[in-house]
């Protein structure tokens, strides 16, 4: 089994790179692969809506986003990780996501993320962790994902990498949530070998009500 962890903060070891170590520690022990994309400083373009990932199956843009969604397709669960801008995740992971989930579903029917489970991680100095939490989470509900839940909403809190080794009910926290997502994946592998088929549905209808 395989996770992609995906860090949406600029600071490569920062507060949130410490969630991510504490979860990956979890993760390797229970011999689940892992690997973590660091989104960096870098700029990544907004979702320009013009329709290529329709007939492509991939975006217009060459950048990260597509070689991320060829490695989603070969995954097994995924992380997403954002420190709290203004109540809500970077600018930069927001780009990321929409067209990671935009171009992957236009591919196929199933996308890349359909039925694998999904995990928000917010760090902050102090607030914003629940609306940046709900912010990632809205991705999982329009792709059929699963939602990795743990013993807490998961945040860590700490202005620097140091503060956020402290937090410890904010660390055990994201330890519960991968061992859950650990559980989920192996649950999910168990019914792909008793044959049990993905729901049948439907697709096609789009209702506009402006004519």
């Amino acid at each position: 089994m395989k996770v992609l962890i995906v860090n949406g903060s600029s600071h490569v070891n920062g507060t949130t790179m410490v969630a991510i170590n504490e979860m990956a520690k979890v993760f390797e022990c229970n011999k689940v692969e892992i690997e973590v994309i660091q989104l960096g400083s870098k700029p990544i373009g907004d979702c320009l809506q013009c329709g290529y990932c329709d007939e492509h199956g991939k975006c217009v843009q060459e950048d990260m986003v597509n070689e991320f969604v060829e490695k989603a397709r070969a995954a097994d669960g995924f992380v997403f990780a954002s420190p709290v801008y203004y109540a809500h995740p970077t600018g930069r992971l927001y780009s990321f996501l929409d067209r990671v989930f935009f171009s992957s579903a236009s591919a196929d029917n199933y996308g890349a993320f359909n039925f694998k489970p999904g995990a928000a991680v917010a760090v902050a100095r102090r607030g914003g962790t629940s609306t940046t939490f709900d912010g990632i989470n809205k991705y999982f509900g329009i792709a059929q994902m699963p939602v990795a839940g743990s013993t807490y909403w998961n945040s860590v809190h700490g202005l620097r990498a140091e503060d956020a080794t402290k937090d410890e009910e904010g660390l055990q926290t994201v330890r519960n949530l991968a061992k859950n997502m650990i559980w989920m994946m192996r649950c999910f592998e168990e019914g792909k070998k008793s044959n049990i088929a993905y729901p049948d549905f439907e697709t096609g209808i789009y209702t506009n009500f402006i004519r």
